[in-house]
């Protein structure tokens, strides 16, 4: 065979067998990052529980059944009953949604406000002394703090804890990308399109924008992990979702009572929660090999 048949073999074969070249970049995407693999995996698995909920064998997760009193797991009960009767496995089934709901929806709302907080206070020096004056006034407290403070002035429900955590995660990505947006802003490329009179928004645009995306993606997993731990810390302290939803917060400290004597309450929720935000780390951890190609080279 000579070679220019050879060449033009290759990408028939290619063409004619594209379910076998997409498994080969499938695996060769899972070995040289598992740790995207397994976190992305087993977030797959909590997000397909939290939205085939209703047909997993529950039941109403706030159904009461006073004969049925912190009854151990058994086949009725797969992780028993708590004071009230309720069923936990419902309950911590359930709970998946509040947590992802809360965990993904404060990962956009901070990245997205952060970013644009970041890109103009980053290249735009008028706004930089003001926007970060206020987000160091917002850091200089704890994030759980400021989420009781914000939550004490409104009343309990999934839509007032998103808000209260993303107010307090905005600053810490603000922070980042003004970081980000300064190493930018001194860079030949952003010099040579000032020189050439690019307007400012275009520059943001084009060439500033595009190079912040790697780092907030990974911030974003690491905002989305810390939104659920704040989520169940809030609801087990009572300033959170309110106990008529099911959350692994309120589940939790449904149970901390009864810890002595029924320890399943709260351990099966605790394992719930730990999973999910183990599998959300684990993707910032490889997306952020994947990202950064001083590592990537290495890899």
């Amino acid at each position: 065979m000579s070679p220019d048949t050879a060449v033009a073999a290759a990408p028939a074969s290619a063409e004619l067998f594209p379910a076998e070249v997409r498994r080969g970049r499938i695996r060769t995407f899972i070995r040289r990052h598992p740790t995207v693999a397994l976190g992305g995996l087993l977030l797959a698995v909590m997000a397909f529980i939290a939205v085939f909920a209703p047909w997993l064998g529950t039941t109403d997760p706030q159904a009461l059944a006073p004969a049925r009193r912190v009854r151990p797991p058994s086949e009725l009960h797969w992780f028993g009953t708590d004071m009230l009767g309720r069923d936990v496995y419902s309950r911590v089934i359930y709970g998946a949604r509040i947590s992802l709901i809360v965990g993904l929806s404060v990962a956009f709302l901070s990245s997205a406000a952060g970013l644009l907080i970041g890109l103009f206070s980053g290249f735009l020096r008028v706004l930089d002394g003001v926007m970060m004056r206020i987000m160091d006034g917002l850091m200089s407290i704890p994030p759980i703090l400021l989420a009781i403070a914000l939550m004490a002035l409104t009343r309990g429900s999934v839509q007032n804890v998103i808000i209260a955590i993303t107010i307090a995660e905005i600053p810490r990505v603000s922070r980042l990308v003004r970081g980000v947006v300064l190493s930018l802003r001194e860079q030949p490329f952003v010099e040579a399109a000032i020189a050439a009179g690019t307007t400012t928004p275009r520059i943001i645009w084009r060439h500033i924008l595009p190079n912040t995306l790697a780092p907030l993606t990974v911030q974003a997993t690491y905002i989305a992990a810390s939104a659920m731990i704040t989520e169940a810390i809030l609801s087990f302290i009572g300033a959170g979702t309110p106990p008529t939803i099911p959350s692994w917060g309120n589940v939790m400290a449904e149970g901390r009572a009864l810890w002595q004597v029924a320890p399943y309450i709260v351990f099966f929720p605790a394992v719930f929660l730990s999973v999910t935000v183990l599998a959300v780390n684990l993707l910032g951890d490889g997306l952020r090999d994947a990202l950064d190609p001083r590592l990537a080279k290495r890899i």
